[in-house]
């Protein structure tokens, strides 16, 4: 049952960096169009807080059906998930109040899109990668 829970953490792991990946196309469909930007960047938010939510959800799960045991390496996982839940609420405040009909703000923010995004890929990537290493047994974090 464990394992179950395991492979659908892992799975949404890798569906949420998909959906980062996928991410990376919104400044670029939404160039000339700030409401679009703004919009996109709304519905982004919420799927993106709702995916996260759910990766922790299964975290949760397989740490209180199995010994529960707090090892440095979920100490990780949960300051990582809070970096990108605190990072994705700012950039979306952000963009919420900004004047994007000015171009020059659109313009500022959809970079700031940009590097936000490849910033939050790379703690998802340092993560899989962080847990493959361990669970290879390269690095313990017990």
């Amino acid at each position: 049952m464990i394992e179950q829970i395991i492979m659908a953490h892992s799975i949404l792991v890798k569906i949420f960096l998909v959906f980062l990946l996928a991410a990376l196309f919104i400044p670029f469909m939404t160039k000339k169009n700030p409401a679009g930007f703004r919009k996109a960047s709304f519905i982004y938010t919420m799927s993106f807080q709702a995916i996260a939510t759910m990766i922790a959800f299964t975290g949760l799960v397989v740490m209180a059906m199995s010994d529960f045991h707090w090892t440095l390496s979920v100490i990780v996982m949960i300051i990582i998930w809070a970096l990108l839940m605190y990072i994705e609420i700012k950039k979306y405040k952000l963009i919420k109040v900004a004047n994007l009909k000015d171009e020059t703000t659109h313009k500022l923010l959809r970079g700031a899109f940009l590097k936000i995004s490849l910033v939050q890929i790379m703690l998802v990537v340092m993560m899989v990668v962080l847990k493959i290493m361990e669970a290879k047994g390269v690095v313990s974090l017990s």
